[in-house]
């Protein structure tokens, strides 16, 4: 019987040792790589391919080709839902320079701080449901507290969520209120991996304030700053409960966004047409691509900028 040379033992050995070291990362990844490609991925797909039939969500599928696209660009509707989730990607953006300032604030060392934070972490630990009718109350036309406080200045009382006019400001402020205590911990995060050489090192040339802030800390939260845009970029896109809480879409079908309106034919008393809901989904994620993609762009450009 023949004998394995020992550098060959030791070779393999070393060899699978180093595989298993490779190996252990991916095998640990894998469980949640498959539920991202089935539970993200796949319906994505799917909901491109659905766009293009007509289904009750029971019966036959009949293909209709590009109908379904043809009858968006004619509903009104659709147009009322696309125009206030513009308006919502535009302002649910402030929620990541006021949480970048409240973390600021946050980072000091003062008496009382933890407080502080909890007070201002509080909003995001509360239900979407809850926040929805506490802004629900506090607009309320006749025991509301923001009439009250009108009165009380010598304004006359307005029907937040019942005007058209100031309903879909109504309820992204409502929803800035959680959004901005959650960049506000992104950044905290952020703060405390910001490298205390290079503060010292601008200190001592003769940088404060804003142009520490611009020149030293911002540069050093970017990554903080890319989460804190995707992640609100998509809370504006798929804001849903909020306006399901507060006003179901009206008044008039005017806080309507295309979550709402995708829901509402898919699933409500629209008729069950799951192909023209998979439609709007899919112009819903065209538009969070474009933006994210803008942003990333961006940012690429600014890194070899610097």
């Amino acid at each position: 019987m023949t004998s394995v040379p020992a550098d060959y033992a030791t070779a393999k050995s070393g060899w699978w040792h180093r595989n298993q070291q490779s190996m252990t990362p991916l095998l640990l990844l894998l469980p949640g790589v498959l539920f991202f490609l089935f539970y993200v991925i796949f319906p994505i797909f799917q909901s491109f391919n659905l766009s293009f039939y007509e289904w009750d969500g029971l019966g036959e599928r009949t293909f209709v080709g590009f109908y379904n696209y043809e009858e968006l660009y004619w509903d009104d509707a659709f147009y009322v839902s696309l125009r206030n989730n513009l308006i919502w990607l535009l302002l649910y953006l402030l929620a990541i320079p006021a949480g970048l300032f409240i973390a600021l604030f946050l980072n000091q060392t003062v008496v009382g701080i933890r407080l502080y934070k909890s007070l201002f972490f509080f909003p995001f630990v509360i239900s979407q449901v809850v926040v929805g009718l506490v802004f629900s109350w506090f607009y309320d036309p006749t025991f509301g507290l923001l009439n009250e406080m009108l009165g009380f200045f010598g304004f006359d009382p307005i029907n937040v969520l019942g005007d058209e006019r100031y309903v879909t400001y109504g309820i992204i402020a409502a929803g800035l209120w959680p959004q901005t205590a959650y960049c506000m911990i992104l950044y905290l995060t952020g703060l405390n991996a910001v490298d205390p050489e290079q503060i010292e090192a601008g200190r001592l040339d003769g940088a404060k304030g804003r142009r520490m802030l611009w020149y030293i800390i911002l540069p050093q939260l970017r990554p903080a700053t890319f989460i804190a845009f995707v992640v609100t970029v998509i809370g504006a896109l798929r804001s849903f409960d909020l306006i399901s809480v507060m006003t179901n879409g009206g008044p008039f079908g005017e806080s309507r966004v295309l979550a709402f309106y995708m829901f509402e034919v898919a699933l409500s008393e629209y008729g069950f047409r799951m192909g023209y809901g998979a439609a709007i989904a899919v112009v819903l994620f065209l538009i969070m691509l474009v933006y994210i993609s803008f942003f990333l762009w961006k940012m690429a450009r600014d890194e070899r900028g610097a």
